[in-house]
């Protein structure tokens, strides 16, 4: 049997795989091979990031046509979803797998179909074909993590890539993780019209994000109607009939019964590593992923992974700037090391949570002596507008430099609100820098100096 040589061996097809292979091939001429077992493209252009929100934004005109329309003196009737045309909608922003073959053979890379295997530290198995590389990029990311609650096997269960088949809308569903997925799939669909019912194990929802932001939002989802069940566990789920009668376990009550018509996980991920066979060839993992240095190597010399499948911080871009940092070490001496730490982050709801650097939490863990300004999202006149209730804008900074150390906010611009502020942190923005600049008005973003004037 042959090997095909090649400089660069990557093995995914999303969005670490694609943001190394480019740098690779353009950067530095390297022979790349791209193997892929299931999406070309990866999750986010085809089943996470792009489809979703075309979701979450017929959620939020529907939302907005049937709470404000009166209000606002427009006469309409009710907005009611149609999922079948919702879901067509969602397909034609999509490009088929045709489409993104031809795109990466056109790039210049070579494509190969199917599931890729270790057979030794510089050689991949892909079926009856050997792939060899000096270098090799682990880039496989991660699927949904099949939490174990009894009879679960037994149901038709949904997660985020076939509850966006769904032509029909359930008349129910209980959302097991009060995550971004979670949170965000829960929300549309009770805009649709379904009744959704949240449950996670811990105490809140948006569990990684700022306490007092996370609270809003949950005051503005049960506004909604949306049912919160939190500390809780699903015990067991079963068949009856056309529904699903899930049992839901309250660490500090008594156990319930929850009848739906759908069971949506989204509760957490789980790296693709298993049947890349890595224990041959001493690569580390770890129960969140493949364990990576800063430089984005392995445990195996030669071997990088980049991605979801590290585990490390599960976004779209990170993945991106992952694959771009492995292969700048795979070709340059004294290449950087990852930086993690002016991250924002953002749960695409309505309204919106995100947030960049620590929360108050993460601050007092960390020994920080801080202080907190806030102002509220009502008081802010663009959101009055659209008669906002909840929301909130939040600063923690440093009280001896001043520096601000955590921004998180809740409105339906957060996530750009958020972004712009990614710089200011990178160069050490104080909070009376915040408080000082100028802003425009009525604006989203202007709550953000009206928190910092309190400092």
């Amino acid at each position: 049997m042959t090997t095909d040589s090649f400089d660069l061996i990557v093995i995914g097809a999303g969005s670490a795989a694609r943001a190394a292979a480019g740098k690779a091939s353009e950067e530095h001429g390297a022979r790349v091979a791209m193997i892929e077992r299931v999406r070309w493209g990866g999750s986010c252009p085809n089943v996470a990031c792009r489809p979703t929100k075309a979701y979450l934004v017929a959620a939020e005109l529907a939302h907005d046509v049937n709470s404000l329309a009166e209000t606002l003196g427009l006469d309409v009737g009710p907005a009611r979803a149609n999922l079948a045309r919702i879901k067509a909608r969602k397909d034609a922003i999509r490009s088929t797998q045709e489409q993104w073959r031809e795109r990466l053979t056109g790039a210049g890379y070579t494509i190969v179909d199917g599931v890729a295997s270790f057979e030794d530290v510089r050689t991949v198995r892909v079926g009856d074909r050997l792939l060899s590389a000096d270098r090799i990029l682990i880039a496989t990311g991660s699927r949904t993590a099949v939490p174990p609650i009894e009879g679960l096997d037994e149901i038709d269960w949904l997660d985020h890539v076939s509850a966006l088949d769904l032509t029909e809308l359930p008349e129910s569903m209980l959302v097991v993780g009060g995550g971004a997925v979670g949170l965000e799939f829960g929300q549309a669909f009770a805009r649709f019209g379904s009744r959704v019912t949240i449950v996670d194990a811990v105490d809140r929802i948006a569990f990684r994000d700022d306490r007092e932001a996370a609270a809003e939002l949950a005051a503005a989802l049960e506004d909604e109607g949306i049912e919160l069940v939190l500390n809780a566990l699903v015990a067991s789920v079963r068949q009856e009939g056309a529904d699903v009668v899930a049992t839901l376990a309250p660490r500090d009550g008594a156990e319930r019964e929850l009848r739906v018509a759908r069971v949506l996980l989204a509760a957490g991920r789980t790296p693709n590593v298993e049947e890349l066979e890595v224990e041959k060839i001493g690569v580390e993992t770890t129960k969140t992923g493949i364990a990576v240095d800063g430089h984005l190597r392995t445990t195996a010399e030669g071997v990088w992974a980049a991605g979801d499948v590290t585990g490390v911080a599960q976004f779209t871009p990170i993945a991106q700037y992952q694959g771009r940092l492995a292969v700048e070490d795979m070709f340059v001496d004294d290449a950087p090391e990852a930086d993690y730490e002016n991250l924002p982050t953002a749960i695409f709801t309505d309204p919106e949570l995100a947030g960049i650097g620590l929360t108050e939490d993460e601050a007092r863990d960390a020994g920080i002596e801080f202080d907190v300004v806030k102002h509220p999202l009502p008081s802010v006149t663009r959101a009055q507008y659209y008669d906002a209730k909840h929301g909130l804008y939040k600063i923690v900074f440093e009280t001896s430099s001043r520096r601000v150390v955590g921004v998180h906010v809740v409105n339906r611009a957060a996530s750009e609100i958020v972004q712009g502020l990614a710089l200011a942190m990178k160069l050490g923005v104080t909070v009376d820098d915040l408080a000082t600049v100028h802003h425009t008005y009525p604006s989203l973003g202007e709550g953000l100096k009206a928190a910092a004037e309190q400092a």
